[in-house]
């Protein structure tokens, strides 16, 4: 009877520590179809970097950043890649689950006004007297009242044009709007693929005129964080990872990207992801404090920008919307 027992305790421990193996299952939302400013996900991927760190991700795609955060707020997924200024948005609502955002990968957004220099724009007070086309799944106008103001704009000054996001690039190169808003590193190379030259294009980014936003944010399930925070850590390492490889690489990772694409355009996505590292990942704050954090400083003052369209009903603070508690040492963040 005791061998018998000590052959049960041994399979126990064996089934244990076959159970402690199992990669740990994650369901990742993006919030838009694939295109090269995800390519530090495709990296992780095809690389083995999930797998590495213990974990078997799947991958979904959204209708934007209101359905990424709603599914990891209803638990259908555990992480996505969202705006954080949506996810901002978001917590206020009454009865918002404490989602929180634990890696930033835009540490600018990518907000915008793409318009025609031979339309008399070249730089934001240009706009006044203009007419700007605006889409209607396009989030990055909320912010225009803070940019107006804070650059002696009146709003009233500027006719916004509502449109759908299939006609933003056609009806600017048509000219029948004189501006469009839009994210920089889509809607201007996007034109510039359909033959309108770059020297006529005047890429008024937000963050050159003042906003404070951050752009997109890895988020996570409340639950999913408390049961298993490892599993995040794991997470970002592996982001973090693929961020290191595409910055080392671009064309390698935009290949990567395009094999997951239907009809992807090498040179297009190429240029674009080259656009997003220059402009939203590889920024100065980044090049001094790593990939992924935030300044508690410049989200309150971001926070505070939003609130000049948005109406609270209780401001969040910073540590509302991002946890830092997830990241690895500044040292495996920093930019070789």
């Amino acid at each position: 009877m005791a061998s018998f027992s000590g052959l049960m305790v041994l399979a126990c421990i064996g089934a244990a520590a076959e159970e402690a193996k199992q990669p740990v299952a994650i369901q990742f939302s993006f919030d838009r179809p694939l295109e090269a400013s995800a390519a530090p996900f495709v990296v992780a991927l095809d690389h083995g970097l999930f797998s590495a760190e213990g974990l078997a991700v799947s991958t979904n795609i959204a209708s934007g950043s209101p359905d990424a955060i709603a599914r990891v707020a209803s638990d259908a997924s555990d992480l996505a890649l969202v705006d954080i200024n949506e996810l901002i948005r978001f917590r206020d609502q009454a009865n918002a689950p404490p989602v929180k955002a634990v890696f930033v990968l835009f540490n600018k957004s990518p907000y915008a006004f793409v318009a025609r220099k031979s339309r008399g724009i070249h730089a934001l007070s240009d706009l006044e007297g203009k007419t700007v086309g605006v889409a209607d799944s396009d989030f990055s106008i909320r912010m225009w009242p803070a940019l107006a103001r804070q650059n002696g704009i009146k709003l009233a000054s500027v006719k916004l044009n509502r449109i759908s996001a299939a006609v933003r690039e056609p009806i600017l190169s048509a000219g029948q709007v004189d501006a469009v808003a839009a994210f920089s590193y889509l809607a201007a190379v996007n034109l510039r693929d359909r033959g309108v030259p770059a020297s006529d294009l005047a890429v008024l980014k937000y963050a050159d005129y003042g906003c404070e936003a951050y752009g997109f944010a890895v988020i996570v399930n409340p639950a999913f964080a408390i049961a298993k925070p490892e599993a995040v850590k794991g997470f970002v390492r592996a982001v973090i990872a693929g961020t290191h490889l595409t910055i080392a690489d671009p064309a390698r990772a935009v290949d990567a990207v395009v094999r997951r694409m239907d009809d992807g355009s090498r040179d297009l996505e190429l240029e674009r992801l080259r656009t997003v590292l220059s402009d939203n990942i590889l920024t100065s704050e980044v090049k001094r404090d790593g990939l992924g954090g935030i300044d508690p400083a410049r989200l309150d003052r971001s926070i505070d920008q939003i609130g000049e369209e948005h109406k609270f009903r209780k401001r969040p603070q910073p540590a509302d919307i991002f946890d830092d508690s997830f990241l690895p040492p500044v040292a495996s963040r920093l930019i070789n």
